[in-house]
């Protein structure tokens, strides 16, 4: 017990394509959202949050770890992480905590497809759990959230089958392993990542209650939707015609998925409530990226603009963090591990390359240090032809395109539908440069030489699994493991 008085107890809730304005607390009148919004006033908003690369796992790798892509490897989704780092969980185990995990991993698979083939969807125990060593009941990749598809592993290959919707299942299970850890002497760290709202949005991926919640409501098209694809866009963001005349149904489900989430992220606020657990415990809820739904031509994520980086980070801390506060400081991906650590009095890694934030966030400080955002290629095939760079202040987003150097400049204050590139125009020259020299400059910190995606499938990887990195080397043991590792 005196340890769990030294050391706080950690929640963290991640939702998968939730993005920034798709609840009420962000202004967004078709949202029904009342638990997260509550959640809001209990907590410190981050309201300036970014997903440093917008795509499923990518996010992943650089949650756990503290680095950047080029630095874990993980260029697109559907290939397996190299476990040679000194990750968030391991600092944990290392430090007294027990560990749970429960939901999509979505770093293991070294196949493209066959998502439900155990041989992808089951993390064996060791190294690719990267740390979490205690509870784990996750699976790799899927979105299929009905009973009678849905299911995760434990510690063996067979498929456990939810008895119930998917997210409704894993707060659940979220909630019996809070009691039982909350029982025990040691500190505990529970990560819960919920695949919703997500794709498919089709009716029977969603609780039909949920969905007629939303049957009178209207949803239209982005005010910066655009008729034709973005030429930049891969073939997973491309929208056929038939595509574009579904979009505002996919909204429908999307928002009823989104308040089933709202359902669950409440059950469980409540749940810490009434354990008594609020003052011991750091409780986050946020999200890996956004959705666009036509918004510049696109549908997906993996691009800059808002709709796909800016996703919600709310932080609860009774006693210790201002409530209703917002800060408005940019918090990447890569800042989320050291500042949680620093907050919980944990040291953090040498080799982690976020930044330590958790002064911001008590308010005690502020911080004009601008996100780095990347994407190094398409959603999950290898190609060439998508890698962007791009710098995220508190008011403008630069970025470059590799594959034709064409550069975009966003006054995001003044536009915040980011329709107005910037770019050419002489009052905005020296910014554009200052920032663009700021950018290169992290770049090179972290020895990112801004390669095609091909470069680092034919230099990294082998057979979809991460050999080595900008900052990693040596493991081609990796390949060795292999065939060991395949559950049968």
């Amino acid at each position: 017990m005196a340890d769990r008085q030294q050391k706080p107890n950690l929640i963290y809730i991640f939702a998968d394509q939730l993005r920034y304005f798709s609840m009420g607390y962000t202004g967004d009148k078709n949202a029904l959202t009342p638990n997260i919004d509550a959640l809001c006033a209990e907590s410190t908003n981050l309201c300036q949050a970014v997903s440093g690369h917008p795509v499923c796992a990518p996010y992943r790798a650089s949650l756990f770890t503290g680095k950047y892509t080029t630095s874990t490897g993980m260029v697109i989704n559907e290939i397996r992480m190299n476990p040679n780092h000194h990750t968030f969980a391991q600092v944990l185990d290392e430090n007294g905590y027990e560990t749970a995990y429960i939901g999509k991993w979505h770093m293991y698979a070294a196949e493209l497809g066959n998502h439900y083939d155990p041989a992808n969807s089951f993390i064996p125990q060791g190294p690719d759990r990267l740390g979490f060593n205690d509870y784990f009941a996750a699976y790799n990749f899927r979105h299929e959230y009905e009973v009678g598809t849905a299911y995760y592993h434990l510690d063996t290959p067979e498929k456990i089958y939810y008895d119930k919707y998917e997210p409704d299942a894993q707060t659940d299970m979220a909630i019996e392993q809070i009691r039982r850890l909350s029982e025990g002497k040691k500190p505990f760290a529970l990560f819960l990542s919920i695949g919703t709202p997500h794709d498919p949005w089709v009716t029977e991926n969603v609780p039909a209650e949920c969905l007629e919640r939303f049957r009178d409501k209207k949803f239209e098209l982005p005010e910066n939707y655009l008729p034709d694809n973005d030429p930049h866009a891969d073939a997973w963001a491309q929208l056929s015609e038939k595509e574009r005349g579904e979009l505002t149904e996919w909204m429908r489900v999307y928002y009823a998925m989104t308040a089933n989430l709202d359902d669950n992220v409440g059950r469980l606020k409540k749940a810490v409530e009434e354990m008594g657990l609020e003052e011991d415990t750091i409780f986050v809820f946020t999200s890996d990226h956004g959705e666009l739904f036509g918004a510049h031509g696109r549908r997906a994520k993996n691009i800059f603009y808002e709709e796909a980086v800016r996703v919600p980070f709310l932080i609860r801390w009774k006693g210790k963090l201002e409530e209703g506060a917002k800060r408005d400081f940019v918090f990447n991906t890569v800042d989320i591990m050291p500042s949680l650590l620093t907050m919980m009095g944990l040291p953090v890694p040498e080799e982690t390359e976020g930044l330590d934030k958790s002064a911001s966030i008590r308010g005690d400080d502020d911080t004009d240090d601008p996100a780095l955002m990347m994407c190094t290629g398409p959603t999950a095939v290898f190609g060439d032809g998508q890698e962007w760079r791009a710098l995220r202040t508190k008011r403008y987003t630069y970025a470059v395109f590799k594959a034709d150097g064409q550069e975009l400049l966003f006054d995001n204050q003044k536009d915040p539908y980011q329709m107005n590139n910037l770019i050419g125009n002489p009052a905005y020259t020296e910014l554009a440069e200052n920032l663009k020299r700021q950018m290169y400059e992290k770049m090179a910190s972290i020895h990112d030489t801004f390669e095609n995606n091909t470069w680092y499938e034919k230099n990294w990887t082998k057979d979809r699994i991460i050999l080595r990195t900008a900052t990693l080397y040596g493991g081609e043991q990796i390949l060795n493991q292999k065939e060991k590792e395949t559950p049968t």
